[in-house]
């Protein structure tokens, strides 16, 4: 049996594509969060219904940072659903937000766009604010987090540790370029004691040319992230985590529905759903039941040639039907 961490990171933007600075949050919560088009909701709710549909679990990383410049409010439209329709809520963290908060707030002169670029203390000030606030919209205590662009650092863990959160997933093994600097490996694909957190990377696949690509619903086609699912299952992984987020489901300079990541979510959900051995698992009451050495962390699915190919039709169909995020 293993476990899905179906994460969903729920946020909104700091910068919207189509205009490059702060906006009103009515338009930003219908841009990123609601996602309001004129084929109707595409944002969480969409996606709310689709996982009741199907009988899924999913994980919403929820990042409570705009409340420093919308108050508790805004952050309460976003819990409030999802908390209504059984689903968990766990915390997410986008520093980029203080760089537009009010000066009189409580951190003035802190500005930094990834959680890993802040010492240690002002990560625990930080962080312990994060959590409060989400709480304050809500949400139960959480015990699992993920930073916002996966920036963080072995701090950051520690920063967690201090102020009483469990699980960590923002190593992403299948970015090699991205912001994370935990100092763990790309072979790091299972759960693993570090720093005193369980880290829970989000889940790769192999790559042609020897790489891996991360388990993202954007990234993968959908007959990848099934021979993924299938490889786990009947390997030694005993989870596997995908990441999607708020707005994936549109492209927000258009307000237009991508149907093919559309559709690849909802086949993502019925495929969990029909597959034995497979289920929908969140950190409150079941989170990862094994921690893996280093030493024994079992290999993703090999690349194939044809899902690999599906991926570039399908990316290549998209990209011109829907346009790029």
């Amino acid at each position: 049996m293993t476990s899905v961490y179906l994460t969903i990171d729920t946020e909104y933007s700091a910068a919207l594509p189509h205009r490059p600075c702060r906006v009103d949050r009515a338009e930003n919560f219908a841009r990123s969060i609601a996602c309001i088009t004129p084929d109707g909701p595409a944002g969480i709710t969409h996606k709310l219904e689709l996982l009741e549909q199907y009988g899924q679990r999913a994980v919403f990383f929820v990042d409570p940072m705009p409340a420093l410049i919308w108050g508790v409010g805004a952050i309460e439209d976003v819990v409030a659903p999802i908390l209504a329709a059984g689903q968990e809520v766990q915390l997410h963290c986008h520093t980029e937000w203080l760089g537009l908060a009010p000066a009189d707030g409580p951190f003035d002169g802190l500005a930094g766009r990834n959680i890993k670029d802040f010492a240690f203390e002002e990560q625990c000030r930080i962080l312990e604010w994060a959590r409060d606030t989400l709480v304050a919209a809500g949400a139960p205590v959480p015990v699992a987090f993920r930073a916002g662009n996966y920036g963080a650092n072995r701090d950051t863990l520690r920063a967690l540790n201090e102020i009483g959160l469990h699980y960590d997933s923002s190593h992403t093994p299948g970015i090699s370029d991205g912001d994370s600097a935990l100092d763990l490996r790309a072979t790091d694909t299972q759960p693993l004691l570090y720093e005193g957190i369980v880290e829970v990377p989000v889940s790769c696949v192999g790559d042609i040319g020897g790489g891996v690509r991360h388990a993202q619903i954007t990234a993968l086609s959908l007959k990848e992230m099934e021979a993924a699912l299938l490889h786990a299952r009947d390997g030694r992984m005993t989870c596997f985590t995908i990441v999607s987020h708020s707005f994936e489901l549109i492209n927000r300079r258009s307000l237009a529905v991508n149907k093919v990541v559309r559709n690849r979510f909802e086949g993502l959900c019925r495929f969990l759903a029909e597959t034995d051995g497979l289920w929908t698992a969140d950190f409150t009451q079941s989170p990862p039941v094994r921690v893996f050495r280093r030493s024994e962390m079992p290999r993703p699915v090999p690349a194939s040639a044809w899902t690999v190919g599906l991926r570039y039709a399908e990316q290549a169909v998209s990209n011109t039907l829907y346009g790029a995020q």
